[in-house]
């Protein structure tokens, strides 16, 4: 075994304990508390305890490295790892079940290790630089059939300008495209990854919400581009088919120059 695939294989086992521990919290969410940190942005005990545990855990396997996370904060680096507790809090809440947990490692600004839980699925979701994708540690090859019907996922972001959004949601629809909005990046880059999505783009996002999932993107054959909104300096990232993204960098000139 590489030492690569050793850090994934401990990674993997500390997302798989922190699913079960976040499908108890699922099981019981009515009754866990909850507040709102933004609009349309809310944090449960569940984010907090989650982000806790695999705190803990990576802190065992890899000792002294660095450690982000989005409910506890952290200081990143040239490496670091990086997690979102709950990816898809509101609808975590709601009882839909497209909602993750998302780890991901990241070096001089780019994701080179990823996992991905969707608890209600019972499906673990991993990659490193080089691994290929998979799913439940076997290996997974990306479908994507009935290649006519075009599918794309577009993020939100309670700060996206809503007539870019739009825009770039008309563009896609008039070029031919189904445009979904799961409102989970991580779920998101999975189905992506699958082959259920033709890809996901995001104009706007943060490291913990795209770090797994860009790399089971990437691991699957997607093309991943990753950048920084020159106003505001935030993330933003496209990951897809090559006729997507073609599509996309006329809609989004960005894209296009992050060749």
């Amino acid at each position: 075994m590489t030492p690569l695939q050793d850090r994934l294989d401990k990674a993997t086992v500390i997302v798989e304990e922190a699913m079960h521990q976040a499908l108890a919290f699922f099981s019981a969410r009515d009754a866990i508390a909850t507040r709102e940190k933004g609009f349309q942005d809310f944090v449960s005990e569940a984010d907090t305890s989650i982000e806790t545990l695999i705190r803990t855990r990576l802190d065992t396997a890899f000792p002294g490295e660095r450690i982000v996370g989005e409910e506890l904060g952290g200081d990143g680096g040239e490496t670091y790892w990086i997690i979102d507790p709950i990816d898809g809090t509101s609808n975590f809440l709601r009882g839909s079940p497209l909602w993750g947990i998302s780890l991901g490692h990241v070096t001089k600004g780019r994701p080179d290790l990823g996992v991905v839980a969707l608890p209600v699925f019972g499906e673990v979701y991993s990659a490193a630089d080089g691994t290929g994708l998979k799913r439940n540690g076997a290996a997974l090859a990306r479908v994507a059939p009935m290649g006519d019907v075009r599918v794309v996922s577009l993020g939100d972001s309670a700060r996206d300008d809503i007539a870019e959004i739009g825009a770039l949601h008309t563009g896609l629809r008039q070029a031919g495209w189904v445009v979904e909005a799961l409102h989970t990046t991580s779920v998101s880059l999975v189905f992506a990854a699958r082959g259920i999505f033709d890809g996901h783009l995001q104009k706007m996002t943060t490291m913990w919400d795209i770090a797994g999932g860009a790399v089971l993107a990437r691991e699957a054959g997607l093309d991943v581009r990753i950048g920084r909104r020159s106003d505001i300096d935030v993330p933003w990232i496209a990951a897809g088919t090559p006729q997507l993204l073609t599509t996309t960098a006329q809609l989004w000139p960005e894209v296009g120059d992050a060749i």
